[in-house]
């Protein structure tokens, strides 16, 4: 009897077994992997922000939470990172442990990987040199928070308007989701200002006209350095390499209280049972993780038309046909991408050629166009840009030749009146 049961267990595992195989082949692979490094501050850390860190676990992230002086840090092992993305939550740390400082940081970033950062009023150097690297640079003042005493959040004692009812938020369903964020933002931190030299950062929530910076436990002595919507709440900088990067002032953002507080900004009639925080948290995470907004290209192909074969070589006026398929990652499939905005380059030196393709709303885009009265060495351009997403930039050389010997026409119409002449002159 006891040999029957085991047997029935064994099988039981086995089959187990091949059902979690067959839904691992089953699931589609996304663009980035799910290993995130979480450097605290101090462990308590963990408990306060878990609902923010719950919802990465729920999303499939697996965390690995360490305190940011650990001696033992590292991010890479035998020259391979051992994490897909980092969270900094450690604001105060002066100095990471182990083998990470902001050397490592910005060398994780430039190998292709993301991070979020979250600074407050106790933010250290390290932290404001990381971020400045990144394009952005906290107000220079190390007691300097934001305040704003008309769009404040209503409390029941009187404060100092540090606690801030955000509401100035960047137009991107990318970046934010389809979903509109009702609710304003609660913020209490440190502001910053986007490098005017960097394109690639991006405001995601700013201040208000009425906010600046200031130490709110002084009279101001002098104006201001950073004033109004100049000041930026949380920005995100998506690099060259599409690594992504989420910069806050305020550690508190993330925070279980702000998640679940109410909000009533001053001056409106209007009170959420729940701050935006949640879901501006929620949304932005996805984007920093590229589980919205990260497209590939696949199936670049080209040929005459009439043909299938993709040829080795054009001749001048051939008529060609180009296709590429565009998916966009959707955080559990890959969807196809719809735009009508994608264009072609035949390109030598500069575009001989410029099509916006055409697409089927089923992620292929195809165009046809006649090969320039000019040979060489040609290329095959996509380069595509679009605020909140990756970018696609992709060339294939191909090279056009001229017509032979062999290939130009016996008889061109336009010389008849010279054949005449020259059979006139036969005796």
């Amino acid at each position: 009897m006891a040999t029957r049961r085991h047997a029935l267990l064994l099988l039981a595992a086995a089959f187990a077994s091949l059902l979690a195989l067959a839904a691992a082949e089953g699931a589609e692979e996304g663009p980035r992997g799910r290993r995130l490094l979480v450097l605290l501050d101090d462990l308590a850390v963990r408990s306060s922000h878990s609902a923010f860190f719950g919802s990465l676990q729920a999303r499939g992230f697996d965390l690995d939470f360490r305190l940011a002086d650990d001696p033992k840090l590292s991010l890479h092992r035998y020259g391979q990172y051992l994490y897909d993305g980092l969270v900094l939550f450690a604001p105060s740390t002066p100095r990471y442990g182990g083998s990470v400082d902001q050397n490592a940081v910005l060398e994780f970033i430039d190998a292709g990987h993301d991070m979020i950062l979250a600074a407050d009023s106790s933010a250290s150097d390290l932290i404001r040199s990381i971020a400045t690297e990144c394009g952005v640079d906290f107000d220079e003042d190390p007691e300097a928070m934001v305040i704003d005493h008309i769009n404040y959040a209503v409390t029941d004692v009187e404060g100092d308007h540090t606690l801030i009812a955000g509401d100035d938020l960047i137009q991107s369903d990318v970046i934010l989701g389809s979903k509109k964020i009702e609710a304003p933002v609660l913020f209490r931190g440190i502001g910053h200002a986007a490098n005017p030299s960097n394109s690639l950062v991006l405001k995601v929530l700013s201040a208000s006209p009425s906010a600046y910076s200031a130490n709110p436990k002084t009279k101001l002595s002098s104006p201001p350095s950073l004033t109004g919507s100049a000041i930026s709440l949380v920005s995100v900088m998506q690099a060259r390499n599409n690594a992504r990067v989420l910069i806050s002032g305020s550690l508190d953002l993330f925070s279980n209280r702000f998640l679940k507080s109410g909000v009533q900004k001053a001056g409106s009639k209007t009170r959420y049972e729940r701050a935006g925080n949640e879901q501006f948290v929620t949304e932005t995470s996805k984007w920093v993780f590229h589980e919205r907004g990260h497209l590939k290209a696949v199936n670049v192909k080209h040929h005459k038309v009439g043909e299938t074969n993709e040829p080795g070589m054009y001749r001048i006026n051939d008529d060609l046909e180009y296709s590429v398929e565009i998916y966009e990652w959707s955080g559990t499939s890959w969807k196809p991408y719809v735009a009508d905005d994608v264009q072609l380059q035949f390109f030598m030196m500069s575009p001989y050629v410029l099509k916006t393709m055409s697409t089927d709303n089923k992620g292929l885009y195809s165009t046809s166009f006649k090969v320039p009265d000019v040979y060489g060495v040609f290329q095959f351009k996509v380069e595509y840009q679009r605020l909140g997403y990756t970018g696609l930039s992709f060339t294939k050389q191909i090279p056009v030749r001229p017509y032979r010997h062999n290939e130009y026409e016996r008889f061109i119409t336009s010389a008849y009146p010279y054949y005449t002449a020259s059979f006139s002159t036969f005796q």
